[in-house]
């Protein structure tokens, strides 16, 4: 089983390193300008050889992680448009500025642009600049949800095996509540006006 990580943020990078460290195999997707020569970015691509187009990591992979920024979603999806995605599996990591309804979701995005495959939302509780949003490593959960019995145990355990807990909230429907879960969290930060960001923990009472 081949990972494609797609985009050039800290998120992408972090969750490929650990999935490296797991023993998977992955492929970064990244702009066509995109610095490789940024040192981490440099080191990931001398000692793997795994940076490279988006088109080209969606092509090699079987499971797709998409963590790029907003403003290269488009090209993410037009990409994916290119790509025969039979039998692949998409998680979208993202979150869109304003997450108020359903239909302006990135999950939605990515879904009109990847019709044949099953599309998931995972690790976008952690923000595209994790593990700068979370210095101390007290985030040990991420949420998913996603349509397909067989394919929602597969995206819990990749969840699992690099060591967060995976907390199922149901059909890909409610992705649009992640990311506006996702929002509230980066609003209560803003409001608190400290360096520290907020983050929620999911307890059972």
């Amino acid at each position: 089983m081949k990972l494609g990580i797609l985009g050039g943020t800290n998120l992408s990078k972090t969750l490929g390193k650990k999935y490296l460290d797991a023993g998977l195999q992955v492929v970064f997707g990244v702009r066509t300008d995109f610095n490789t020569e940024a040192t981490e970015w440099k080191i990931l691509n001398r000692f793997y050889d795994k940076i490279c187009p988006f088109e080209s990591a969606i092509i090699q992979a079987d499971i797709i992680l998409i963590c790029c920024e907003n403003e290269q979603l488009d090209t993410v999806c037009e990409n994916l448009e290119k790509v025969d995605l039979s039998n692949k599996l998409i998680i979208d990591c993202t979150n869109s500025n304003v997450a108020s309804d359903q239909s302006i979701s990135n999950t939605v995005k990515i879904q009109n642009s990847a019709s044949n495959s099953l599309v998931f939302k995972a690790f976008n509780n952690l923000g595209l600049d994790y593990p700068n949003s979370d210095i101390l490593g007290v985030v040990k959960e991420t949420y998913f949800c996603g349509n397909g019995d067989l394919d929602r145990i597969r995206v819990k355990r990749l969840i699992e095996l690099i060591g967060f807990k995976a907390i199922d909230a149901g059909k890909v429907d409610n992705a649009y509540l992640l990311e506006a879960f996702y929002q509230l969290s980066k609003e209560i930060t803003v409001q608190k006006k400290e360096s520290s960001n907020y983050h929620f923990k999911l307890i059972s009472v």
